[in-house]
């Protein structure tokens, strides 16, 4: 179900196709829309400050489990000026071409849905919709003193402001807002959730492959999830979903990151979350959690400049040497000298003031063990690519080589792996989680790393459960959503 609310409907200027105009009072108090669940929720009440109606609006909303725009974060943000101020800085560029034809020196922007009137200015008035997911919303720039354009001001912008004009571009862009998949629009099928994956087909090394995305889709409709995937420009769209499940690379400071921070502010159940990002993309804080929790590792040692001497006494030669936020085999260097000891550390030690070193464990394979919600849910081997001395050898033209991927039947799994691989995901989080163990002669086993966003390929790790590792990752969605009391 969609929904405008506004103060007074009576003053509602704008007929929009299969949206119901409610008064703010109805929508707070009346039982009927608190008992209604699936409604997408646009609103349009004068004021948004701390208190006001727009503001109980927006906040019972969220806690209706209804999808609001915009949203009680956007609201805050746009009251925020050193916010505002700091988007400038990241517009410089795309407000320079934009408005580079203009003479004036002032010049306010209506965005409406993200789009503008003009073609000229599709550009950035997508972007500021994608910062500021506002329906209607006016930005204005003004040259300085060495006529360069910045942006000073953003406010929502109240229906009656809109001019004549406008209006039937105003309907015409709202229409195609609320007919996107997710929004709330017509269907033939009644969906109980909404799932975004973050998917590009651009990510070198993507976690899913494009016919693993298929299966989470289908595994998705089973359930009776609408899921589609969803790009980094879609960023000021998360607000009408129910969920995020994060199909790239994750790092920290990229929009991985802002987008499962944006998620979790606006109630979203998400994979992975900002907290599982942080605690996997750096394998210091990893090094000294498993130390104080005595989970078995390598001989492992955390080298800076003023103990880099040490490495040979505390892990011996070879040892392999790890950027702590590097990811795959990326930042992975082995050192099997004295000589190559000190380049490596010295390349390494120029990028970051911590570096891992570990003992060398050398395996034909690592276990791999995917955890969800503190379980094991998929076991692989990954075999060391050939002639490598890893499971991924990058090409000297960038190409990846990797190793052969054996699933495993989770009862052929030594009973040891498991156990510590779900000690070792436990103090991570719930989330979902690939555990890199060794397997020692003797049988010893040792965690080398803890990764979110594990890979799942089609043809790979799912060649045990097939279909029913799909629905697996798609259920906990659902037992979380249901657990929050989102939706119907």
């Amino acid at each position: 179900m969609r929904a405008i609310v506004v103060e007074r409907t009576d003053r509602w200027p704008f007929r929009i196709p299969g949206v119901e105009v409610v008064a703010a009072r109805d929508y707070l108090t009346s039982d009927r829309w608190a008992r209604l669940s699936r409604v997408s929720v646009l609103n349009f009440c004068r004021s948004y400050g701390k208190n006001t109606t727009g503001y109980y609006v927006a906040l019972v909303a969220l806690a209706r489990g209804h999808r609001i725009l915009p949203s009680l974060t956007t609201l805050h943000s746009l009251q925020v000026d050193a916010v505002v101020r700091s988007l400038s800085g990241d517009l410089d560029h795309l407000v320079g071409t934009s408005l580079k034809p203009l003479k004036a020196q002032r010049f306010d922007l209506s965005v409406y849905f993200g789009r503008n009137l003009s073609k000229r200015y599709d550009r950035l008035a997508a972007e500021l919709f994608r910062q500021f997911p506002v329906p209607f919303l006016r930005a204005r720039f003004e040259r300085d003193s060495n006529r360069n354009w910045s942006l000073t001001g953003l406010r929502p912008v109240a229906a009656s402001e809109v001019p004549e004009a406008h209006r039937d571009f105003v309907i015409e862009s709202a229409d195609r807002f609320f007919r996107r998949p997710g929004s709330g629009g017509r269907s033939k099928k009644d969906y109980r959730y909404d799932l975004a994956i973050l998917w590009s087909e651009n990510d070198p090394r993507p976690p899913s492959d494009r016919a693993a995305i298929r299966r989470f889709v289908r595994a998705a409709t089973r359930a009776g999830i609408r899921a589609e995937t969803i790009s980094p420009e879609e960023f000021s769209l998360l607000e009408i979903y129910d969920a995020l499940f994060i199909r790239e690379t994750t790092q920290l400071g990229h929009h991985t990151h802002r987008f499962a921070l944006r998620a979790e502010a606006a109630g979203l159940v998400v994979l992975d979350d900002p907290e599982s990002i942080l605690r996997c993309t750096n394998k210091v804080y990893q090094a000294e959690l498993f130390r104080r929790h005595g989970i078995p590792m390598p001989p492992t040692m955390v080298v800076h400049s003023g103990n880099r001497d040490d490495v040979v006494a505390t892990v011996g030669l070879p040892c392999v040497l790890k950027d702590p936020t590097g990811s795959f085999s990326d930042g992975t260097e082995k050192a099997e000298s004295a000589t190559g000891l000190t380049e490596a550390l010295d390349e390494l030690l120029a990028a970051s003031e911590l570096v891992i070193a570990q003992a060398w464990t050398p395996t034909t394979f690592d276990w791999r063990v995917g955890m969800l919600g503190g379980e094991p849910l998929y076991v692989s081997r990954y075999h060391m690519a050939r002639g490598h001395w890893q499971i991924v050898r990058t090409g000297s033209d960038g190409s990846s080589h990797y190793g052969r991927v054996e699933a495993v039947p989770l009862a052929s799994v030594p009973s040891q792996v498991l156990e510590v691989a779900v000690a070792a995901a436990g103090l991570i989080g719930h989330g979902l989680y690939g555990v890199d163990l060794k397997e020692m002669d003797g049988g010893a086993v040792v965690v080398t790393e803890v990764n979110d966003n594990p890979n799942i390929d089609a043809g790979c790790e799912d060649g045990v459960l097939g279909d029913g590792l799909y629905d697996a990752v798609i259920q906990y969605f659902v037992n979380r959503l249901e657990a929050r009391g989102r939706g119907p």
